[in-house]
């Protein structure tokens, strides 16, 4: 008795730990959330995965769709041919954490959707979690000139070149191995080729947003 009551303890503080734990996370997700994935498929995922096979399913629409990363905070899916899907936990101050998703298109250009939820799946508001998003001139190469500085051949010809990016596309990235987020700007890839290889040299910069005190920052903006 006196070897059990130790063990029954360790078991309950251990259980809220287990309950915030990505894969018990994926697989209490509700289905109006996981259009693609049904529950069953959700768990073949994590029990093939964890297995060391393929975790590779069908989904809803009779395509293919693939785990490629699981650790106790992290999940990625290729969902599709198309699509990637991301979560990550993250935590808070009170020892709580709140799931963060991202949902990635890839047509002519990839584009990704970021969204955050407490761990029961209800909707929380992203600007609370990400105040800001990266700016255009945040993917800009540390070498180019600054966009209407310089003259008419350095900064002012920066200035016109940007013009041409008349939509901001960026794809996002969460860390399997800490809490950074990072975004590259993938307007050039919906251009056409002159204009995509002008915007490429000079938009190439990635843009790195860490967790910090319950929110994203960027780099530059931490204390």
């Amino acid at each position: 008795m006196k070897r059990i009551l130790p063990l029954l303890l360790l078991c309950i503080s251990l259980a809220p730990l287990r309950a915030q734990e990505a894969k018990a996370c994926f697989t209490a997700m509700p289905d109006s959330l996981s259009p693609l994935l049904t529950a069953v498929n959700r768990a073949d995922c994590i029990d093939f995965i964890e297995s060391g096979m393929k975790a590779r399913v069908t989904n809803r629409f009779g395509g293919e769709t693939e785990m490629t990363r699981l650790t106790p905070d992290y999940i990625r899916l290729a969902m599709s041919a198309q699509s990637t899907w991301q979560m990550k936990l993250l935590p808070m101050a009170d020892s709580t954490r709140v799931i963060c998703t991202v949902s990635t298109v890839c047509a002519t250009a990839c584009d990704s959707d970021i969204r955050f939820y407490t761990t029961n799946w209800q909707e929380l508001p992203a600007p609370r979690y990400l105040p800001s998003l990266p700016v255009l001139t945040d993917f800009m190469n540390e070498e180019t000139p600054s966009a209407g500085t310089g003259g008419d051949s350095t900064g002012k010809d920066t200035s016109r070149q940007l013009r041409q990016a008349d939509m901001l596309l960026m794809q996002a990235e969460l860390s399997p191995d800490d809490a950074t987020l990072t975004f590259t700007c993938t307007t050039p890839a919906y251009r056409e080729k002159e204009v995509a290889e002008t915007l490429s040299g000079l938009l190439g910069k990635a843009v790195t947003y860490r967790w910090q005190g319950g929110i994203f920052l960027k780099e530059e903006q931490r204390e």
